[in-house]
């Protein structure tokens, strides 16, 4: 099938499209509004000349060892990339700077293996399983692997007391917090139903627990706050199984919550993940009762108590809203409200389907008591940031840029671009104003994920994630993936670029 992407392309460049036709078309205004940001792209986005075109479609294996970091991708003008590792796991995903972000020694990374099994022998004797979570030196680019025996590890957050959380993206996934994760390798998770992990000797851990008061489900997204709520998807979509409303939005509220700088904990047992409710949205879009069913998508809703361990199907059952494929999900770090500030806003991409002309999109949440959960009580409202396109379609990844207010989408998809959009602004509507197409991968086995941003917004980094192996040597028996570091974003904070 001809890459959508490339049709698009060339169809843009036969029509005129591309260039100066942007400003001739005097017809056409929301083609003057491309124009217009592609020509302030570097006020509006920090880059240079965005890209008109995705990368091309290729065939077989691309990745070689000689080849050099920006072979990978194309870059809007400006950008500069260069390798961080080249030896992450095959199917590294998504990740964060540890001890924080400020001042990072290492990158932990999420690896997406769905079907842990045995690769080798660890030096101890036991069986040495597929990788699940790693620590990547910043310095050296050194991968070392933290834990294996995961099914598709992929949601990974650093949390705001000072571990790591880890989460399965499989049907009954679970999630996991590991404690001092730079002194802690090769411990296996041996049974992944009863949470039953040891260390390299075959001993139980000490720094590593499962945490079966989270939801059970196909993790990717998470949001977390100081005080231990969680907010997080289920990467389902709607059909599967047969009549299933899709993947449904959950809170988690801690039994304990925890105070705002409280400090790193210095034991797992005081994680305010260790006990609590989860919580199914339902949304009503009625302003006077609580109600369910079709048309309620967006709007106002309120949180329905499930089970944790029967999270995906409770959900359904009690009518908490589906969506098509939730995967990543974060908290917009520069919202505020002056009248509440409880308030947190999460947003979250939904992939949809490009091939049933479902091109995907990004909702956002306002959740005004987060520590509140009440069936009855309607505490959250949401509504669309953007939707996609034919060019622009099944977003997974998301990220905002400090300072700025943009947001990042990375598609879920061969050749997948990544796309800067800006906040929505003080017009009448609650969209975003605008994206610009800023990378696009050069490899047709691969797919762009774990999109960040260091805290000064001005570097970024980037998985190209389960690439063709054959011309690679594996590492630790295991196949490897790059993990590129972006640079050259200008940073001008939203309030500074409105005022030019």
């Amino acid at each position: 099938m001809l890459h959508s992407k490339l049709s698009v392309a060339l169809t843009l460049a036969l029509t005129g499209m591309v260039g100066s036709a942007f400003a001739t078309d005097n017809n056409d205004f929301g083609l003057k509004v491309q124009h217009e940001l592609r020509a302030h792209s570097k006020k509006l986005f920090g880059v240079g000349e965005p890209l008109t075109q995705s990368a091309p479609e290729t065939t077989g294996a691309v990745r070689t060892q000689s080849q050099a970091a920006d072979d990978h991708v194309l870059v809007a003008d400006g950008l500069e990339v260069e390798y961080l590792t080249r030896e992450a796991a095959n199917n590294s995903d998504m990740m964060f700077l540890w001890p924080n972000a400020n001042n990072p020694t290492h990158l932990i990374t999420a690896v997406e293996e769905f079907k842990p099994h045995v690769i080798g022998t660890l030096p101890s004797g036991i069986a040495k399983m597929t990788p699940s979570v790693q620590r990547i030196n910043l310095k050296t680019g050194k991968s070392e692997i933290i834990l294996r025996g995961l099914a598709g590890a992929d949601g990974i957050r650093l949390t705001p007391w000072g571990t790591v959380l880890v989460a399965e993206e499989t049907t009954n996934g679970g999630a996991y917090e590991i404690i001092d994760p730079l002194n802690v390798t090769n411990h296996t998770v041996t049974n992944r139903a009863a949470g039953t992990i040891v260390d390299a000797n075959g001993n139980p851990s000490a720094n590593i627990v499962k945490r079966s008061a989270l939801p059970a489900m196909a993790w990717e997204g998470i949001g977390m706050l100081p005080s231990g709520v969680v907010f997080a998807g289920d990467e389902l979509r709607p059909g599967s199984p047969a009549n299933a409303d899709g993947g449904a939005m959950f809170k988690f509220v801690p039994s304990v919550p925890r105070t705002a700088n409280a400090g790193d904990i210095s034991n797992l047992n005081q994680s305010p993940l260790a006990a609590g409710q989860v919580f199914a949205m339902q949304i009503s879009c009625r302003n006077t009762t609580q109600q369910f069913g079709q048309g309620c998508e967006i709007g106002n809703g309120a949180w329905v108590p499930v089970n944790a361990a029967t999270a995906r199907a409770d959900a359904n059952t009690v009518g908490a809203t589906g969506y098509y494929r939730p995967e990543d999900l974060e908290l917009d770090p520069m919202y505020k409200d002056a009248a509440n500030p409880d308030a947190v806003r999460f947003c979250w991409t939904n992939t949809g389907n490009e091939g049933a002309k479902n091109y995907g999109e990004v909702i956002c949440g306002v959740d005004s008591a987060p520590l509140t959960a009440s069936s009855t009580q309607r505490t959250v409202v949401v509504n669309r940031l953007l939707e996609g396109d034919i060019d622009f379609n099944q977003p997974d990844n998301i990220a905002f840029q400090p300072n700025t207010g943009n947001v990042y989408v990375i598609e879920d998809h061969p050749n997948g671009d990544v796309f800067a959009c800006l906040p929505d602004g003080a017009d009448r509507d609650i969209k975003t104003d605008g994206c610009i197409k800023i990378i696009s991968l050069k490899d047709t086995s691969a797919e762009p994920t774990g999109f960040f941003f260091a805290p000064d917004g001005k570097t970024a980094y980037l998985t190209i994630m389960h690439s063709d192996d054959a011309l690679m040597t594996p590492l630790d028996d295991y196949g490897t993936d790059d993990i590129l570091k972006i640079t050259g974003f200008k940073v001008k904070p939203h309030k500074e670029r409105n005022e030019d």
